[in-house]
């Protein structure tokens, strides 16, 4: 058993998360984190809604509220879209906690105590309109070194190279397409130049230990021109700057907090729990793993910039020095970082309505639809395009006729001629080789998983669900109806029932919520796949010493129709028990156990929803 961090990309709160995102950040990392609980490993995954930064600041005032406004309602929204997609966080929290805060400035101040931080003056890029710092993310041009178009302030994504607004060829915001001025200004930089010898020797390490292509490629390329890079900002909205309390203008990057997260997300799960050092066995265990689930837009950040952060607070730089009270900080395992969605062959685009949003998905499909299309169908390693008609074919097709009619007409016949699961005869050699197959499917499909292929292992199970109809065809066991023929009837169909579990075992990381309802209708508890709950926790005390205690209000599914109303002095977290994972495993199926008449496990859609959905975009 190993201990493994699953460390989710933060969603950003400026506004609701479309199916795009949950694609790169939500449902890959949900897959492995059920997946490894069910191969008997300690997980611990979580995440946040990241709210500091000039985007909540530039919304926030667009729609007249203040940024704690607009964070705290769209970190609700967030949470209720994720809980109800099933991703299975142990702790799903926030970056506006007392507890994020004092996490991220101890970070911070080990780093710069040991020389990792260099204070430096540089141009900063101003809003002409507002006066406002402009994020370097959010100012776009045309890229100084490769010519690409689009390139952002930050990096290049065609060259993968490290970038500064005022490089960029004619640039401009993307937030309202102003030209940016550049005024000088005073900052902490992180003193990557001092840090690049030991990154790049553990990044070598990574590469050998076989990371997506398009990790190592981007992770590589930051490299080929280090220099230090900022992590102060000029505006009112984030964390305070250690030592320039003074300056209330200046606050910690909302990049440099957001990737510290991970860190005070566990520890904050581990105060909740009662054990305040529990989160030191995935951060301080160099035999623990961890893994980092993001879309490609944020591999520098998790492949360069925060294992440089986590080499300065362990002091393991050029400069030497020693880590802080959290102790020996763990640098990822691996980055498993996914590419882009598109949407019918366009970028999904926010501002002008071509998205689809995880909320309105999930309103209108079963979340498992949703699920199995980013799992069988997603960008894991090259950019993908969602289209409703690919959506329509793979639920229809795959899930329902596939999986779904499975399911049915197993529980079907023997409801019909036993009305449980009727004990078998002699075995034949149509039966052992079906069994011995679906048997070593958990070490295939396992394996697959384990190595963050995953459109491979969906692939591989839908495979043995083929052999499985198949084997109903060849056996035929409706035409078993004589009394000579039931010893045979009842074989086939205890064969049947035993592929059914199997399979169902098998694709519960994928499909969890049907996962429940096939076990159901296979006269099981309905338990197979625990499902995250949404609680409201409190938080007291001072200095960034953290109290948290569940609050009223409660299981998600004891208020299916949330108002999105912020209690003061309260905000929502996703979490879950867990600890009844089912093991990654053939179960045997008890003879005897009561089949009762099967519902459809999954909505067959009618065609006309393509043009339905279409009609929405038509105009855009």
């Amino acid at each position: 058993m190993s201990h493994i961090l699953s460390a989710v990309a933060w969603p950003y709160a400026n506004g609701p998360r479309h199916i795009g995102h949950v694609a790169g950040f939500g449902v890959p990392s949900d897959v492995f984190s059920r997946y490894a609980r069910m191969a008997g490993h300690d997980v611990l995954m979580v995440s946040g809604t990241d709210e500091h930064g000039t985007p909540i600041l530039v919304e926030a005032e667009k729609q007249g509220k203040t940024p704690r406004q607009l964070a705290d309602e769209n970190n609700l929204i967030i949470a209720e879209d994720l809980v109800n997609l099933g991703l299975s966080y142990d702790l799903f929290t926030r970056t506006t906690t007392a507890n994020h805060h004092a996490v991220t400035r101890a970070m911070f101040e080990v780093v710069r105590d040991n020389g990792y931080m260099l204070e430096q003056t540089a141009q900063a890029a101003i809003s002409p309109s507002t006066g406002r710092t402009l994020p370097d993310r959010y100012i776009e041009g045309t890229c100084p070194l490769c010519g690409a178009a689009g390139a952002r302030g930050d990096q290049c994504d065609n060259c993968g190279n490290q970038l500064d607004p005022i490089d960029l060829i004619d640039p401009r915001s993307s937030i309202n397409g102003e030209t940016p001025e550049f005024v000088e200004t005073t900052h902490y930089f992180l003193n990557l130049p001092e840090l690049a010898d030991a990154l790049t020797r553990w990044l070598d390490g990574r590469e050998a230990a076989g990371w997506r292509p398009n990790v190592i490629r981007f992770a590589k390329n930051f490299l080929e021109e280090v220099r230090p890079r900022a992590m102060t900002r000029d505006i009112d909205w984030g964390i305070p700057v250690p030592g320039w309390e003074d300056q209330p203008t200046k606050r910690l990057y909302v990049w440099f907090d957001a990737v510290v997260g991970y860190l005070s997300a566990s520890i904050e799960w581990a105060r909740r729990t009662g054990d305040p050092e529990a989160w030191r066995k995935w951060w301080n265990d160099p035999e623990a793993l961890t893994y980092y689930f993001m879309g490609k837009d944020n591999i520098v950040f998790h492949a360069q910039i925060w294992p440089a952060e986590l080499l300065g607070y362990n002091g393991e730089g050029s400069l030497g020095g020693e880590p802080g009270p959290l102790g020996r900080l763990n640098l990822p395992t691996e980055v498993v970082s996914s590419e882009f969605l598109t949407m019918e062959g366009r970028k999904f685009a926010t501002s002008r309505g071509i998205v689809i949003y995880v909320r309105d998905m999930l309103a209108r499909y079963q979340p498992d639809a949703l699920r199995y299309f980013i799992s069988a169908a997603g960008p894991e390693t090259s950019d993908a395009d969602f289209t409703w008609e690919e959506f329509l074919r793979r639920t229809n097709n795959e899930l329902v006729a596939g999986w779904g009619n499975l399911v049915n007409r197993t529980a079907t016949m023997i409801h019909k001629r036993f009305g449980e699961v009727p004990e078998p005869a002699e075995l034949q050699q149509i039966d052992t080789e079906l069994l011995d197959a679906l048997a070593s499917g958990f070490t295939e499909v396992g394996g697959l998983i384990e190595g963050h292929h995953q459109k491979a292992a969906i692939a591989a199970v839908m495979r043995l669900v083929g052999e499985v109809n198949r084997y109903i065809t060849d056996t035929a066991p409706f035409k078993l109806k004589s009394e000579e023929e039931e010893p045979r009837l009842r074989t086939v169909l205890w064969v049947l029932a035993q592929c059914v579990s199997d399979l169902n075992t098998m694709l519960a990381p994928f499909l969890p919520h049907s996962a429940n309802a096939v076990d159901r209708v296979m006269g099981g508890e309905g338990k197979l796949a625990p499902m995250p709950k949404l609680v409201w926790v409190s938080e007291e005390g001072a200095e960034g010493e953290a109290l948290l205690a569940e609050a009223p209000g409660t299981a998600q599914d004891d208020n299916p129709d949330s108002v999105l109303e912020v209690t003061p002095g309260s905000y929502p977290v996703i979490t879950g028990d867990y600890s009844e994972t089912p093991r990654w495993e053939r179960r045997e199926v008890p003879v005897g156990t009561p089949i009762a008449k099967p519902a459809p496990v999954f909505t067959k859609l009618d065609p006309s929803i393509v043009e339905e959905e279409l009609e929405r975009y038509r105009d855009l």
